[in-house]
Protein backbone atom coordinates (compact mmCIF):
# COMPACT_ATOMS: atom_id res chain seq x y z
CA UNK A 1 0.00 0.00 0.00
CA UNK A 2 1.43 3.32 -1.02
CA UNK A 3 0.46 6.91 -1.61
CA UNK A 4 0.83 8.49 -5.03
CA UNK A 5 1.15 12.31 -4.88
CA UNK A 6 0.47 12.47 -8.65
CA UNK A 7 -3.13 11.31 -8.25
CA UNK A 8 -6.01 13.77 -8.18
CA UNK A 9 -6.98 12.43 -4.75
CA UNK A 10 -5.22 14.46 -2.03
CA UNK A 11 -2.52 12.53 -0.14
CA UNK A 12 -4.34 12.93 3.18
CA UNK A 13 -7.44 11.27 1.69
CA UNK A 14 -5.26 8.45 0.32
CA UNK A 15 -3.74 7.94 3.78
CA UNK A 16 -7.18 8.01 5.43
CA UNK A 17 -8.33 5.39 2.90
CA UNK A 18 -5.34 3.16 3.71
CA UNK A 19 -5.88 3.47 7.47
CA UNK A 20 -9.64 2.88 7.05
CA UNK A 21 -8.89 -0.34 5.13
CA UNK A 22 -6.58 -1.48 7.95
CA UNK A 23 -9.32 -0.75 10.51
CA UNK A 24 -12.08 -2.45 8.51
CA UNK A 25 -9.91 -5.52 7.81
CA UNK A 26 -9.17 -5.92 11.53
CA UNK A 27 -5.44 -5.29 11.11
CA UNK A 28 -5.93 -2.29 13.40
CA UNK A 29 -8.26 -3.61 16.10
CA UNK A 30 -10.69 -1.60 18.25
CA UNK A 31 -8.81 0.05 21.10
CA UNK A 32 -5.44 -0.22 19.37
CA UNK A 33 -3.18 2.76 18.88
CA UNK A 34 -2.80 3.85 15.28
CA UNK A 35 0.78 4.58 14.16
CA UNK A 36 2.19 7.91 15.31
CA UNK A 37 2.35 11.00 13.12
CA UNK A 38 6.11 10.61 12.87
CA UNK A 39 5.85 6.96 11.81
CA UNK A 40 3.14 7.63 9.22
CA UNK A 41 5.11 10.61 7.88
CA UNK A 42 8.19 8.44 7.47
CA UNK A 43 6.37 5.32 6.23
CA UNK A 44 4.41 7.10 3.50
CA UNK A 45 6.76 9.98 2.70
CA UNK A 46 4.18 12.69 3.32
CA UNK A 47 4.09 15.77 5.53
CA UNK A 48 2.85 15.97 9.10
CA UNK A 49 -0.05 18.21 8.11
CA UNK A 50 -1.30 15.56 5.65
CA UNK A 51 -1.11 12.94 8.42
CA UNK A 52 -3.01 15.22 10.80
CA UNK A 53 -5.68 15.86 8.18
CA UNK A 54 -6.04 12.10 7.52
CA UNK A 55 -6.51 11.37 11.23
CA UNK A 56 -8.96 14.27 11.52
CA UNK A 57 -10.96 12.80 8.63
CA UNK A 58 -11.12 9.39 10.33
CA UNK A 59 -12.08 11.07 13.61
CA UNK A 60 -14.90 12.96 11.87
CA UNK A 61 -16.15 9.59 10.55
CA UNK A 62 -16.16 8.20 14.08
CA UNK A 63 -13.49 5.57 13.34
CA UNK A 64 -10.79 6.89 15.66
CA UNK A 65 -10.59 8.93 18.82
CA UNK A 66 -7.63 11.09 19.77
CA UNK A 67 -6.39 11.50 23.30
CA UNK A 68 -4.18 14.57 23.55
CA UNK A 69 -0.64 13.60 24.45
CA UNK A 70 -1.32 9.87 24.00
CA UNK A 71 -2.18 9.42 20.32
CA UNK A 72 -5.12 8.22 18.28
CA UNK A 73 -6.93 4.95 18.87
CA UNK A 74 -9.35 2.86 16.85
CA UNK A 75 -12.76 3.42 18.42
CA UNK A 76 -14.19 0.47 20.25
CA UNK A 77 -17.64 -0.60 19.23
CA UNK A 78 -20.26 -0.72 21.93
CA UNK A 79 -23.10 -3.13 22.51
CA UNK A 80 -26.15 -1.84 20.66
CA UNK A 81 -29.34 -1.18 22.60
CA UNK A 82 -32.60 -1.75 20.74
CA UNK A 83 -35.18 1.03 20.83
CA UNK A 84 -38.67 0.34 19.53
CA UNK A 85 -40.08 3.22 17.51
CA UNK A 86 -43.77 3.30 18.45
CA UNK A 87 -46.57 4.36 16.10
CA UNK A 88 -46.55 8.13 15.63
CA UNK A 89 -42.89 8.41 16.60
CA UNK A 90 -40.07 9.61 14.39
CA UNK A 91 -36.29 9.38 14.46
CA UNK A 92 -33.81 11.80 12.95
CA UNK A 93 -30.07 11.20 12.70
CA UNK A 94 -27.97 14.35 13.10
CA UNK A 95 -24.68 15.55 14.48
CA UNK A 96 -24.79 16.48 18.17
CA UNK A 97 -24.37 19.93 19.60
CA UNK A 98 -21.25 20.49 21.68
CA UNK A 99 -23.24 20.21 24.89
CA UNK A 100 -24.91 16.97 23.77
CA UNK A 101 -21.53 15.53 22.84
CA UNK A 102 -20.20 16.29 26.33
CA UNK A 103 -23.37 15.07 28.10
CA UNK A 104 -23.41 11.79 26.17
CA UNK A 105 -19.64 11.31 26.22
CA UNK A 106 -19.46 11.06 22.43
CA UNK A 107 -16.31 11.05 20.37
CA UNK A 108 -16.06 13.51 17.51
CA UNK A 109 -17.84 12.27 14.40
CA UNK A 110 -20.46 10.19 16.22
CA UNK A 111 -24.02 11.18 15.32
CA UNK A 112 -27.03 11.19 17.59
CA UNK A 113 -30.56 9.93 17.03
CA UNK A 114 -33.29 12.32 18.04
CA UNK A 115 -36.41 10.30 18.79
CA UNK A 116 -39.70 12.17 19.05
CA UNK A 117 -42.78 10.35 20.34
CA UNK A 118 -46.40 11.00 19.36
CA UNK A 119 -46.82 13.46 22.27
CA UNK A 120 -43.82 15.52 21.12
CA UNK A 121 -41.37 14.40 23.81
CA UNK A 122 -37.81 14.15 22.50
CA UNK A 123 -34.96 11.87 23.54
CA UNK A 124 -31.44 12.22 22.15
CA UNK A 125 -29.39 8.99 22.03
CA UNK A 126 -25.88 8.09 20.82
CA UNK A 127 -26.21 6.99 17.20
CA UNK A 128 -23.53 4.31 17.45
CA UNK A 129 -25.22 2.55 20.37
CA UNK A 130 -28.81 2.30 19.14
CA UNK A 131 -30.66 -0.07 16.83
CA UNK A 132 -34.18 1.08 15.95
CA UNK A 133 -37.04 -1.36 15.40
CA UNK A 134 -40.69 -0.89 14.61
CA UNK A 135 -43.38 -2.79 16.49
CA UNK A 136 -44.62 -5.89 14.74
CA UNK A 137 -47.94 -5.45 12.99
CA UNK A 138 -50.23 -8.26 12.49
Amino acid sequence: MSIDPRLHTPVYVQLADLLRQRIESGELRPGSLIPSEARLTQEYGIGREAVRMAVALLRSEGLVRTQRGHGSYVRETTERRTVELAAGSSAIARMPTGIERLDLGLDEGVPVLEIRDAEGRTEVLPGDEIAITRPATG
